[in-house]
């Protein structure tokens, strides 16, 4: 059932009747409240990261003038904003004529499935909305004792460090500890190497000999030498890092762990901004045209809004349009049966094009990339060469002389490498603690995976800056520069950067 507040009886119907089709079609979503606002509190509520309530920053304030301005100048407008949670809370514009509204909540019952059962999303907290209201309270009740300034420049340092986590982190599981390790002293007793035992001396030295002695009394070297590195493994988790061995007092890291929360929260929307996205589209396009279709008089007014939602500008990349077609391509194929090893192995275009076993399958491959797939998986296991130039997927660069976007790459391969790299952790560099106790100093020493491309030095200075301030002694992070290895460190004062 859907449950709905401030809904005129017109749209309560609508709602209730797009609700029944979307079911029909095999759409199971969680119970979703509609609320009617006007432009100022969706660009408010957007703002606050499509939340109602969050703590008090000035950069919430940032955003609001930002999206005020663009609905304003006619540049953006937001039809909507859902919010993951149980139930799910959906926004609707009041301004929205009825036909966007009724593809708006096609599309809300769209993000609203992808929610429930995607499983990047399993791990997400499903009363987020209440834990946003709660955590907005304690950074204010630390506003009120400690201090409005000193919470704010806190929270700033946090926010500049809340990409600095492990996506991945919610789903990997501890690996189990062995109940004995064979080379581990403390579980034999006698000589410190473990040596095996003989009824008889003289068949010692046969038994044990000393190339075995010696690769013992190594490994036991090299283990004693890892229980000396901290972390034991580089740690991808900065924040957790901070957490647990910062010197914080208890505000601070009590409001370092509110924006690593949150953070957590909100990485599967990065993590599958595509996917989600296309598949919303996927379903509000089905529902408007085939399961709910629209009256003859809406047909015009429905094409403007669907055109503009999946326009590409020159050089950028639509995820509505990206995440549509390709859902469309998978559902083509798993319908004709273009798939198996037979398709792969097809070398013939015409062949191809005309391949179709009828297996009608499409439906449920689209119900089982819905569960399963992330963005990097979702394109790297369905973006084929086909789909590539039926789509015009090639890499384009701006040619200032003629004033214009040009294709400079058509091979699929790299375009493809090109559009992953772009995805993978969001586009933004993969950090690591490599050593807590960096030159037996209590300094932090990071790591930068690097993967073809450089940090960013403001960028780099800015948040070795901020990490000082939590960790309260001199940072440093490893990358590579130019092609050449180097150490940027900062001290408190000053930066600075050294070959290594």
């Amino acid at each position: 059932m859907v449950y709905n507040t401030q809904l005129t009886p017109e749209l309560r119907d609508l709602a209730a009747s797009i609700q029944e089709a979307a079911k029909r079609a095999g759409l199971d979503f969680f119970e979703t409240i509609f609320e009617l606002v006007d432009y100022k509190q969706l660009n408010e509520i957007a703002a606050y990261g499509g939340f109602p309530t969050r703590y008090p920053h000035w950069r919430f304030g940032m955003d609001y003038e930002r999206l005020s301005k663009s609905y304003t100048y006619g540049l953006s407008v937001i039809y909507e904003m859902v919010i993951n949670n149980d139930p799910c809370y959906a926004y609707l514009l009041r301004a929205n004529n009825m036909v966007s509204q009724k593809t708006v909540i096609a599309h809300v019952f769209g993000h609203c499935d992808f929610f429930k059962n995607n499983y990047w999303f399993s791990k997400t907290n499903r009363k987020m909305l209440d834990q946003m209201a709660n955590h907005a309270s304690v950074i204010r009740r630390f506003i009120e004792d400690v201090g409005h300034d000193e919470v704010e420049d806190y929270v700033d340092c946090c926010l500049s460090l809340e990409n600095l986590i492990d996506i991945y982190a919610p789903f990997n599981q501890p690996a189990r500890k062995p109940e004995i390790d064979p080379f581990d002293e403390e579980h034999y007793r006698g000589d410190p190497v473990h040596k095996l035992q003989s009824s008889r001396k003289y068949m010692d030295s046969y038994i044990n000999p000393n190339e075995f002695l010696e690769g013992q009394k190594q490994k036991q070297e090299e283990k004693a030498k890892r229980k000396k590195n901290f972390p034991e493994h580089p740690e991808r988790d900065v924040l957790k890092f901070l957490l647990e061995f910062a010197p914080l007092n208890s505000w601070q890291k009590r409001i370092l762990g509110i924006i690593r929360d949150e953070s957590y929260y909100f990485a599967p929307q990065g993590q599958t901004k595509i996917l989600n996205e296309g598949w919303a589209t996927y379903w509000h396009s089905r529902m408007m045209t085939e399961l709910h279709p629209l009256q003859d008089s809406e047909i015009i007014d429905y094409c403007d809004q669907h055109s503009g939602v999946v326009a590409s500008a020159p050089g950028q990349l639509n995820p509505y349009k990206l995440g549509l077609e390709l859902l469309r391509h998978i559902k083509r194929r798993w319908d004709k049966g273009q798939f198996g090893i037979d398709y792969v192995n097809c070398e013939d275009p015409k062949k191809r094009a005309e391949w179709d076993l009828k297996l009608g399958l499409g439906d449920k491959k689209l119900f089982e990339v819905r569960r399963i797939h992330n963005d990097i998986t979702f394109i790297d296991a369905f973006l084929d060469e086909d789909f590539c130039h039926e789509h015009k997927l090639f890499l384009y660069d701006y040619d200032r002389r003629n004033n214009r976007y040009v294709i400079t790459n058509r091979k699929f391969g790299e375009i493809k490498h090109a559009l992953l790299g772009q995805l993978t952790n969001f586009g933004q560099p993969i950090i690591l603690v490599k050593d807590g106790n960096f030159k037996n100093r209590n300094e932090l020493l990071l790591e930068h995976q690097h993967e073809g491309t450089d940090l960013k030095h403001e960028f780099t200075t800015e948040c070795l800056r901020n990490l000082f301030k939590v960790w309260q002694r001199p940072v440093h992070i490893e990358t590579i520069i130019e092609d050449v290895k180097r150490r940027v460190s900062y001290d408190g004062s000053s930066h600075n950067v050294e070959k290594i």
